[in-house]
């Protein structure tokens, strides 16, 4: 099983709406590690490591988001793997 990360880039109302805590909980029941901020420009960002199946999986997800939130537009990039331990919420 190869792991792989991809920097996502999700914008429209994902912020105020409990997107962060329940990306969370969604995370960690697929087993997706990495981690989730809120940016300065009212989107999200988020890093995540996992295989194929899961990633894929976990931007089907990104593109739904929560009852609460509107997802505009999800974004995302290869990255380099940095072998996170969990997944977690970054607060600034």
């Amino acid at each position: 099983m190869e792991i792989k990360h991809l920097d996502i880039k999700i914008t429209g109302k994902v912020q105020g709406v409990s997107f962060r805590a329940v990306t969370k909980v969604v995370a960690d029941q697929m087993g997706i590690r990495g981690m989730i901020r809120n940016e300065k420009d009212g989107s999200v960002y988020i890093e995540a490591e996992g295989d194929d199946t899961l990633l894929e999986v976990f931007m089907d997800w990104c593109n739904e988001g929560t009852d609460r939130a509107k997802i505009e537009n999800v974004t995302s990039t290869p990255g380099v793997v940095k072998n996170y331990k969990d997944f977690e919420i970054i607060k600034k």
